[in-house]
């Protein structure tokens, strides 16, 4: 079986190293092309700048599309499918947007397209979910989907360091890009948690405007000095849950029990879990990210390709309703703006530069976040689950309240 693969960055890179390698279930794979950029220099023969060279070779069967972004990805995927190649990519962005567009193209032209890489890097994510959607309604999804945030959040608590000091490292371990913004504003979970969501509840979320989403850009080493002494480590969650046809979502920082399986999540490793019916709950814990990771779930999606193996059928077409209120929470939020009287009606309490806010609509938190970010733009929230706020041990639930 002959692969063409898409870019060769951290991804590409990997998938070639792995099918070089050839063991007993990967022998009988090889490279046939490699696409790269025009002024790119041609270092090994399987390297082309011609994306129809790729497409018009009958003797290539699978297309690996390594190049992120979402052009000319894009462009390339459909063109593969129409030309019938299977598919593989691990770029979420384009997945994001263009899922159904792909699943369509692909069973109109006979061939699949797998994504197992997507979301979770080498954790098999994708697949369990698709497994727990056989027998169960999965009615909740929510973790760690972002193995940069998790990392910059883990070492600020081990380590006592600043957010800058710690992305420095991140950035030099290449664990974050240049520009990091996807990873710390949280659209990078935004992505992993739409492309989720479209496989639970069988929907095609195109729309993400309407996605409340708050990052950990501001968030500073005296938060987390904060957050632990009342019990809490902070992590960058990505949450949705399903009931009567309306579904939710949410990415924002959290705050769990230092006991937690949340709290103890280290480095840049996610933590993701779902819901269902019969099956409960149940974690998928592992690298989220890293070359080897990523290009291991790609293979995975080759070799059932090989073995002619399908994934759950969705055609994306179902119709539910995006509510911002179906999730109440409490937030822990520090600026320097007149939070109180932004907030008055939802009870809150005060401990220092922090307004603890009582069972607030998770959208409305949202709404007002970026009101006060108008007037203090270092401004911070977490969320704390309520049964956490409440238990004994938490010293937020007994402060003044704010007049």
């Amino acid at each position: 079986m002959k692969i063409a693969i898409l870019g060769f960055g951290t991804v590409g890179k990997g998938v070639y190293e792995i099918v070089k390698k050839a063991n007993v279930q990967t022998q009988n794979l090889s490279v046939s092309h490699i696409l790269v950029r025009k002024n790119k220099p041609r270092v090994l023969k399987e390297m082309t700048d011609s994306i129809d060279e790729i497409v018009n070779d009958q003797e290539t069967d699978i297309v690996v599309e390594a190049l992120g972004g979402i052009e000319p990805a894009h462009q390339y995927i459909l063109k593969a499918l129409e030309h019938g190649k299977h598919v593989i990519t691990a770029n979420k962005a384009v997945i994001a947007i263009y899922l159904k567009q792909f699943s369509d193209a692909a069973n109109k032209h006979g061939v699949k397209f797998y994504f197992e890489a997507s979301v979770g890097g080498g954790i098999p994510w994708i697949q369990g979910l698709e497994k727990a959607l056989r027998i169960d309604t999965v009615n909740t999804i929510s973790g760690i989907f972002n193995g940069t945030s998790n990392f910059i959040l883990d070492q600020m608590s081990r380590n006592e360091e600043s957010f800058d000091e710690v992305l420095a490292e991140a950035q030099k371990l290449g664990y974050a890009e240049a520009d990091p913004s996807a990873d710390i504003d949280g659209i990078d979970v935004a992505n992993k948690l739409c492309i989720s969501a479209d496989i639970a509840y069988n929907i095609n979320l195109q729309d993400r405007k309407k996605l409340p989403i708050f990052g950990i850009r501001n968030i500073t080493l005296e938060d987390v000095d904060f957050f632990s002494q009342h019990g809490y480590a902070v992590k960058l969650i990505g949450r949705t849950h399903q009931a009567d046809n309306k579904f939710d979502y949410v990415v924002e920082p959290t705050l769990f029990a230092h006991h937690s399986l949340e709290a103890n999540t280290p480095d840049n490793y996610n933590l993701i879990s779902l819901n269902g019916e019969t099956i409960g709950k149940l974690d998928f814990f592992g690298q989220g990210a890293g070359m080897l990771p990523t290009a291991n779930a790609v293979i995975q999606d080759i070799l059932d390709i090989k073995e002619d193996k399908d994934h759950l059928k969705r055609n994306f077409d179902k119709k539910m309703i995006y509510s911002s209120e179906m999730t109440k929470a409490d937030y822990l939020v520090r600026a320097n703006a007149d939070v109180g009287s932004l907030l008055k009606e939802y009870s809150p309490t005060k401990e220092g530069n922090y307004y603890l806010i009582h069972q607030i609509p998770v959208g409305k938190m949202h709404q007002i976040m970026q009101v006060i970010l108008k007037d203090d733009d270092s401004a911070f929230m977490a969320s704390l689950p309520q049964d956490k706020i409440k238990s004994s041990d938490s010293h937020l639930s007994k402060q003044e309240a704010v007049a």
